[in-house]
């Protein structure tokens, strides 16, 4: 568990690096996890906690059968990064905006399946890249 805030995230990628290294995620695979982590996180602290918060994110990893799996929950507002109408919107946008969005959509990219849903107040991204 994290703090919504930016000072947090050096926190929650050395959690990161500490699981892949226990785990054997090939380094490859633990940097696209990294920048699928860091992409929803700042997205909390910017957008959902308008700038950071104490409210808290939680991360949970798991790694098999050639992939790992991400949960990400936090409580900021309800927000599906991976709605296909919120994908159609960004790439829409993505000409004429000067910021933000584009992560979601390379972080979208780097996994093989996704999930959604907001359950008791949080937030629940549930993701799988290869491994």
């Amino acid at each position: 568990m994290f703090p919504s805030r930016q000072e947090s995230l050096r926190d929650a990628r050395a959690f990161l690096e500490g699981f892949c290294e226990g785990a054997g995620v090939p380094r490859q695979a633990c940097l696209k996890l990294n920048l699928v982590v860091e992409e929803l996180f700042l997205n909390t602290v910017k957008h959902g906690h308008r700038g950071g918060a104490d409210a808290p994110v939680w991360i949970t990893i798991e790694a098999q059968e050639g992939e790992v799996r991400l949960t990400y929950e936090d409580q900021a507002p309800a927000f599906n990064p991976f709605a296909p109408g919120t994908r159609e919107l960004l790439e829409a946008l993505a000409p004429t905006r000067r910021e933000g969005g584009l992560g979601v959509l390379l972080a979208h990219g780097l996994t093989t399946a996704s999930e959604y849903a907001y359950l008791f107040g949080r937030n629940r991204i549930r993701l799988a890249l290869p491994a």
